[in-house]
């Protein structure tokens, strides 16, 4: 859907953002996305699993068990009240394929935020990370007014970075020993993207992968 301008519109209803892009549609997941989110994650656990922190023992699996499920919906929706974090599943055709959230959303004289993704291995390669990152920083510069977004990455992480490669986007140096990813604490290489680069090249990264 676009204005008159040839832009995209962002639609809010009901107070969930639904973000277009130019392939991908990004929106919060609700209960009844549980059965499409159990079979990508299920089917993706050994792609997925060794980059991502160690769920906590006794804790439910949201793969598995869709009350828990419903328990993150619910958390993500309440963050999204509070203006913490914005979660947002990447739809391709329609069809669950992977997330991109907006996390830990910082006020006051900080203004920022980390970015964080993961893409169905099917759909790997393809693009559509960038794109859901570059909707996502629109959604962060221009409706929620950040002045940084933030990205880390394990270093050894080659399809991650290849996302950031794409993009052009600045990096900031190895932070040691950053996340607990997989039961070990784990460097991150640091990427980020300010207000003052997004207005500067906004329409070249807009052009390449939204509109």
């Amino acid at each position: 859907m676009r204005r008159g301008d040839g832009t995209r519109l962002r639609r809010r209803s009901d107070d969930v953002t639904t973000l277009i892009g130019r392939r991908v549609v990004l929106r919060p997941l609700r209960g009844n996305d549980f059965s499409a989110w159990r079979e990508v994650r299920q089917r993706n656990v050994d792609w997925l699993t060794k980059w991502e922190p160690q769920r906590i023992p006794g804790q439910p699996d949201t793969t598995r068990d869709r009350d828990a499920f419903l328990v993150r919906c619910s958390a993500r929706e309440r963050e999204r009240q509070l203006g913490t974090g914005y979660g947002f599943g990447i739809f391709v055709d329609g069809a669950f394929a992977g997330e991109v959230n907006l996390n830990a959303v910082q006020r006051g004289p900080f203004q920022s935020a980390y970015v964080g993704y993961w893409i169905d291995e099917r759909h790997a390669g393809k693009g559509y990370v960038p794109e859901a990152v570059v909707t996502l920083a629109r959604f962060a510069f221009e409706d929620l007014h950040l002045h940084r977004i933030q990205i880390a990455i394990i270093p050894r992480n080659d399809a991650s970075r290849r996302v950031v490669a794409k993009l052009g986007l600045r990096e900031e140096g190895v932070a040691q020993r950053y996340l607990e990813i997989n039961g070990t604490w784990e460097d991150h290489v640091r990427y980020a993207l300010t207000r003052e680069e997004w207005e500067q090249r906004r329409e070249e990264l807009l052009s390449a992968w939204v509109d």
